[in-house]
């Protein structure tokens, strides 16, 4: 593993009090130094000049420096096994810091604290975590626990938008003052099933990714399913369409950085496309997950006829949902996102005039050879990737390893939310313009 490209994976810093933080770290990208300033943020009243790991015996290592992270990282890699590293699912590093002095507050942004028992804390902006508002999220943790948001306990302040499937709303949780999104799917289940779709929701407690969008908490009321979490003042990617080349570099960062945190954790998205990325001012993207409850999954489809246009084509078939099917579904997203049309040359000709009955769609995307970005528009490096995200057999598609390798992405240096922040920040001056005239 030496002399070759180490995947994303997820360290689980562990603290004296039994809190765990997972945070997705690319080796070759992160530092000692960082790590040390992750600390400062989990524990604002402790500094620490190192951390220890478990060796195969139990015994402790100690990390002083960016040399010994790198014989940490390399002994975290030597120990997996053949079949762990072909499926892309990796066990989380568990590091233990080792406390000092108290240091003043820094800040380093991106990161959730999870406790045992409670929800992940609320959002926090780039580059404002301060031990003030680290406490205030911490309190918000007990009183925004799954369970413990009802219909009465918020006041709905705007609706923000609306589909075939349900409304979304921008409100707010009265005890606490904050402002969260509420997604409402109408739904015609039974007791037991909404039972089970609160419970497979509570799986995402478990995500603690700057790129995956807090997790408040649901309820159910009148057969309807009430989805609460993190307010992103600038919406869904749908609304931006098309985005040009500069920001889907940095957008597809985040999306990927999101999906491979959840397939380290054993989670499939099972819905990517534009409507389900979100973007605010500050430059944040974040996925907006609720696939990862399979039963809410059924029971939309049940209720609202149609099939899904981001749908691979084995799935369209019946097989088995897998993350080659989620690469699939992030290739017809980046397409949308970059011309505002699908892949399809018979969905963009229907679309505007008609609407293709489900089993006409399936028999698109299973059969019809799928449009490919114009090169007199688009760098050879995006025109590829999409491609190959696209491709009809599942095993010749991306996978985890080799996004990270392709040449569309080794490009982007670094993430910029500067960048998107003028994306969003624009949209919504022409926004504001149009609503005056």
């Amino acid at each position: 593993m030496e002399d070759s490209v180490q995947p994303p994976f997820t360290i689980r810093i562990r603290t004296e009090n039994n809190q765990d933080m997972d945070w997705m770290v690319k080796p070759d990208e992160v530092t000692f130094l960082q790590t040390l300033e992750v600390f400062t943020q989990v524990m604002p009243q402790s500094t620490h000049t190192a951390f220890e790991y478990e060796d195969e015996d139990g015994d402790r290592i100690t990390v002083r420096s960016d040399e010994e992270m790198k014989d940490m990282f390399n002994y975290y890699f030597s120990e997996l096994s053949a079949e762990d590293k072909a499926r892309g699912l990796l066990p989380p590093l568990i590091i233990f810091p080792k406390q000092g002095k108290t240091p003043q507050n820094r800040n380093i942004h991106g990161l959730k604290i999870q406790t045992n028992g409670q929800t992940r804390e609320g959002p926090t902006k780039q580059q404002k975590a301060t031990h003030q508002a680290m406490t205030q999220q911490v309190g918000l943790e007990n009183i925004l626990s799954c369970g413990q948001i009802t219909k009465d306990s918020l006041h709905y302040v705007q609706l923000l938008g609306h589909g075939n499937s349900g409304r979304v709303y921008r409100a707010m949780h009265k005890q606490s003052n904050q402002i969260m999104a509420v997604k409402e799917i109408a739904l015609d289940i039974s007791v037991a099933v909404q039972k089970q779709i609160i419970s497979e929701l509570e799986i995402l407690y478990k995500c603690n990714s700057r790129m995956i969008i807090s997790f408040y908490g649901a309820f159910f009321c009148e057969n309807c399913v009430s989805i609460c979490t993190e307010y992103m003042d600038g919406g869904s990617l749908d609304k931006y369409m098309p985005v040009p080349e500069l920001y889907l570099g940095q957008i597809s960062m985040c999306v990927l950085e999101g999906m491979l945190y959840m397939w380290n954790i054993n989670i499939l998205h099972r819905d990517i496309k534009p409507y389900n990325i979100l973007v605010n001012s500050a430059g944040e993207v974040k996925l907006c997950d609720f696939g990862v409850s399979t039963q809410l999954v059924k029971s939309i489809a049940s209720t609202y006829l149609g099939t899904n246009v981001y749908l691979s084509p084995e799935r369209v078939q019946g097989q088995e949902y897998g993350k080659p099917a989620e690469v699939w579904s992030f290739g017809v997203t980046l397409f949308e996102l970059a011309t505002g049309k699908l892949p399809f040359k018979s969905l963009n000709e229907t679309s505007k005039t008609t609407t293709l009955q489900p089993f006409q769609i399936m028999r698109v995307i299973i059969d019809e050879t799928q449009l490919k970005l114009p090169t007199e528009h688009f760098s050879h490096e995006l025109v590829d990737f999409v491609n190959r995200c696209l491709h009809k057999t599942p095993a010749l598609r991306l996978n985890g390893q080799d996004f990270l390798t392709h040449p569309f992405m080794k490009n982007q240096s670094s993430f910029d939310p500067s960048l998107i922040s003028q994306l969003v920040i624009s949209r919504q001056q022409v926004s504001q313009t149009s609503m005056q005239s």
